[in-house]
């Protein structure tokens, strides 16, 4: 696992601050479910009061391994390929910056699907690939022993995998270092894209029921029909005309 320390290091930068507040307005606004419920965010960034009042959310927890959140008291230690949470016991899951330094990608998201209710909220931030500062920062910044280059995931591919653990994405955006104000990421040609230096999704989970279909009981009529009698045309004729 790439270490995400090179993170916190790269947002104390000028360019990391105007990303940083970009970021947060972005996670502010996907905050939307009520104080009582459970927020759980894996992966520490060190700003968390710039988005989420943990005096008002006392059930938002910060899980980390290697760094401390705003909220001490609100950190937890565990692994991301097992959430140390029950199944559907979660009412929201914030991934800032975690799947580009994770090598399971695919395992975490199995497990935020899993400790995630039904209906409940996704809200991922992550680096663009194809942002060539971005990948010159990590390089300059890296750890030993650790890739050249970090394992980015394009907003395009993340949403497909969402998709297969039914999940519906409800907006993706994307933030630079020319604009405070945030864009549509869905709206982000080629040119544009290249531009954008991160990008944000959010998701909800869907659950669906199959409902199993029963075969058709063989109809049996308990009245007798009466036989129709078929009336010639000359007789409908005088009908009509009397």
């Amino acid at each position: 696992m790439m270490h995400r320390k090179v993170l916190h290091e790269w947002f104390n930068t000028s360019k990391g601050q105007v990303l940083q507040q970009q970021e947060a307005a972005f996670l502010k606004r996907s905050v939307t479910v009520s104080c009582k419920q459970v927020i759980v965010q894996i992966g520490a960034l060190g700003w968390e009061n710039e988005f989420i009042d943990s005096s008002l959310y006392e059930q938002f927890y910060v899980m980390d391994d290697e760094q401390d959140s705003c909220y001490k008291n609100k950190l937890l230690r565990g692994t991301t390929i097992a959430l140390p949470f029950k199944s559907e016991s979660v009412d929201m899951v914030i991934l800032p910056h975690l799947l580009e330094f994770d090598t399971n990608k695919h395992q975490v998201l199995r497990e935020v699907e899993r400790i995630l209710k039904p209906e409940g909220k996704l809200t991922i931030i992550s680096f663009n690939p194809w942002n060539i500062y971005i990948n010159l920062q990590y390089m300059k910044r890296r750890a030993r022993n650790t890739p050249w280059f970090p394992g980015l995931v394009s907003r395009t591919r993340i949403e497909d995998w969402l998709r297969l653990l039914n999940f519906e994405v409800e907006l993706a955006a994307g933030f630079n270092f020319d604009a405070t104000r945030i864009n549509s990421g869905h709206a982000e040609g080629r040119g544009q894209e290249l531009r954008v230096a991160a990008y944000g999704i959010k998701a909800i989970k869907r659950c669906y029921h199959l409902i199993p279909l029963t075969p058709v009981r063989e109809y049996h009529a308990k009245f007798a029909l009466a036989k129709f009698i078929d009336i010639s045309i000359r007789q409908r004729q005088y009908d009509t005309d009397s």
